[in-house]
């Protein structure tokens, strides 16, 4: 869908029309007395998306009661943007005129981007799909107070949605983890950002103990894909570094999952690697003046061949021995290699993003990302939390308290790599902790990356979260 900005004195009399008014100026509108009336009356009765048949086009008003939206109201305009695209498909409408009457960015915007996060589908496998693809193709934009920059952002910010939800949605059969470093290399170049592979020899060389130990069950080799952004007008010295864990496909290994509501959603297991390559997209393509790493290490987890098991002791990147208690805790294995090899780069901050854990999942649902970290992140969790209200991604921080840290020592080696049922999330946290020494918070998406029911906006499969979230805090970033 492609969002065009028209002139102000562009005539939309003939066009199928969606006015975005204000309590101030709805009677106002071009439209016939009786129109109005029913406008009136519709208003009255709180609807928030009225529609008029002119027979020969469709006319949609909402009427904005907020003169000073806050984070709800951005979501409420988000959801209404989604509403306007259930209506817009019923009435197979391929072209729609935007005309803003708010004047209030912080209004429009909203609209604009659930109407394009609503439009997204995800049709590639399917033969015949005249009757289920969705017929928007253009909106066009009549603003006094967007400027270009704002609708180039917003599609940016869109596009690497999409593309994330793409990469989540795509099957083991094609997105493997050499195929991943692919997709990433693509994404590269349509936004501009740089991108370097490790190969499995680069892997063997660096001794990434995690991620070779989860790949050995698999005849797929592994990837470790490095993303950097780094403009010449950076305003951070040292970068700020996102780490995505990249499990194309989650079997559990030799601790199997069972098939049922567990495994056969595992080809989403690269959630996190998917918003880490959509942020890196979007902040490239928008041009934000700071300097943006994105680790991404990728391997399927499989039983096969020579897979590691159940009470092996693994040595990771950094030297730290690991007990294999459970091998489908393997998530964190390949992450805390590639946050030990975030330490060459004197990360100013670094943030990893994953769908690491049921718990999280259980314990906020769908409604938000659980996060943690180190005492040094303190005041970049609050600007995470604070872009996790703005794009309605929120951050949920849960304690981080010693304590937790007990629950994975190991007898035989320096750690094991789970805990137990109490706090699962958190010891998954503290694992990672170990291989960190800058500023650093962990968020788990486990609860809203992939979801079995279509969410308003957010759709049906893969949602792309996190991308928004990392847009918006690296837009508003300070050191």
């Amino acid at each position: 869908m492609k969002i065009n900005l028209l002139h102000s004195n562009t005539s939309v009399d003939t066009k199928n029309v969606f006015y975005l008014s204000s309590n101030n100026n709805y009677k106002n509108l071009p439209l016939a007395e009786n129109e109005i009336q029913y406008l009136i009356q519709q208003v009255e009765s709180e609807v928030s998306l009225i529609e008029i048949n002119q027979y020969t086009r469709k006319v949609f008003v909402h009427v904005a009661s907020a003169n000073d939206p806050k984070f709800k109201d951005y979501e409420k305009m988000r959801k209404l943007g989604h509403s306007l695209h259930s209506k817009i498909q019923e009435s197979k409408i391929s072209e729609l005129v935007v005309v803003d009457h708010t004047l209030n960015k912080e209004i429009v915007l909203p609209v604009l981007e659930g109407l394009s996060l609503s439009n997204y589908q995800f049709l590639k496998y399917l033969k015949n799909t005249e009757k289920v693809k969705h017929c928007l193709n253009e909106v066009h934009v009549l603003s006094d107070v967007l400027i270009s920059n704002d609708i180039n952002e917003l599609q940016a910010v869109c596009e690497a949605v999409k593309h994330a939800r793409n990469l989540v949605n795509e099957p083991l059969s094609y997105l493997t983890a050499q195929k991943l470093s692919d997709e990433i290399k693509k994404m590269s170049k349509e936004s501009g950002f740089c991108v370097e592979i490790f190969e499995k020899t680069k892997i063997q060389s660096l001794k990434m103990g995690g991620l070779l130990a989860v790949n050995k069950g698999s005849i797929d080799e592994p990837t470790f894909s490095i993303l950097e952004w780094k403009p010449k007008n950076a305003k951070n010295t040292n970068p700020v570094i996102f780490v995505g864990k990249g499990i194309v496909y989650d079997t559990g290994g030799l601790s199997l999952k069972p098939t049922k509501d567990s495994m056969d959603l595992m080809k989403s297991d690269m959630g996190g690697a998917a918003s880490v390559a959509g942020a890196l997209y979007a902040i490239a393509k928008a041009k934000l003046p700071v300097h943006v790493i994105g680790l991404i290490p990728a391997t399927d987890n499989r039983p096969g061949g020579n897979a590691y098991a159940p009470g092996d002791i693994i040595t990771m990147y950094n030297g730290l021995s690991v007990e294999v208690l459970n091998t489908d805790a393997e998530g964190r294995l390949i992450l805390a290699d590639a946050l030990s090899y975030a330490k060459k780069y004197n990360p100013e901050f670094v943030v990893d993003l994953a769908t690491l854990t049921g718990a999280a999942a259980v314990a906020i649902g769908k409604y938000g990302v659980v996060a943690m970290g180190n005492e040094e992140s303190a005041g970049k969790m609050s600007q995470l939390k604070k872009s996790g209200n703005t794009t309605y991604e929120r951050v949920v921080e849960f304690p981080f308290w010693e304590e937790y840290g007990d629950l994975i020592k190991s007898d035989i080696a320096d750690l094991k790599n789970i805990g137990g049922r109490d706090g699962g999330a958190i010891t998954a946290g503290k694992f990672l902790e170990h291989f960190t020494d800058y500023p650093w918070v962990h968020i788990d998406i486990a609860g809203p990356a992939f979801l079995g029911t279509a969410d308003n906006y957010r759709g049906k499969g893969g949602t792309g979260v996190g991308v928004r979230l990392l847009y918006d805090f690296i837009k508003n970033y300070q050191s």
